[in-house]
């Protein structure tokens, strides 16, 4: 069993807000929107977006690991831009993985935001460890991250 933590700090020309509007409190639309090929819906199961709030994210065929993920709001402050979540269900849990959880971080800047992100994993007894996969999993989610920036970006009066 190995445990583990992933971090990842960039930098944005997009502002904390927006950013936050669009990746946390309206993400059960957004996502489906931006990343069509990935997200074929987000379903809030439980909740009203604060704490304890649950959404399903389901996968389109094109993800092949897994068709859904389930994650619960464990915290919410709108005020610092903070957002954490523990991953409940599906997605790598299971066969890899018995715990995942996420800390995100929106930090105001001049010109932008830095976000924080953390992840803290831990590995079933006899699942190999990967570290080229925690590399992969890093880089793809720099890439969403990318391109949800490019998309706030070109539409400058969406979520203001």
């Amino acid at each position: 069993m190995v445990s583990g933590t992933m971090t990842s700090d960039l930098v944005s020309e997009v502002d904390a807000k927006r950013l936050w509007k669009a990746t946390v409190k309206d993400s059960h639309n957004f996502f489906p929107k931006i990343f069509p090929e990935i997200f074929s819906s987000v379903t809030v199961l439980q909740g009203d977006g604060g704490v304890g709030t649950i959404k399903r994210f389901n996968f389109t065929p094109a993800v092949k690991e897994f068709s859904y993920v389930k994650e619960r709001v464990d915290e919410i402050d709108e005020e610092k831009f903070v957002y954490k979540y523990t991953v409940i269900e599906g997605g790598p849990l299971g066969d890899k993985l018995i715990s995942l959880s996420y800390d995100i971080k929106f930090l105001a800047k001049e010109g932008g935001c830095m976000i924080s992100r953390t992840s803290n994993y831990e590995t079933h007894p006899d699942a190999q460890f990967d570290e080229a996969k925690v590399k992969e999993m890093k880089e793809y989610m720099n890439a969403m991250l990318e391109k949800v920036e490019q998309y706030l970006l070109s539409n400058p009066n969406v979520y203001c």
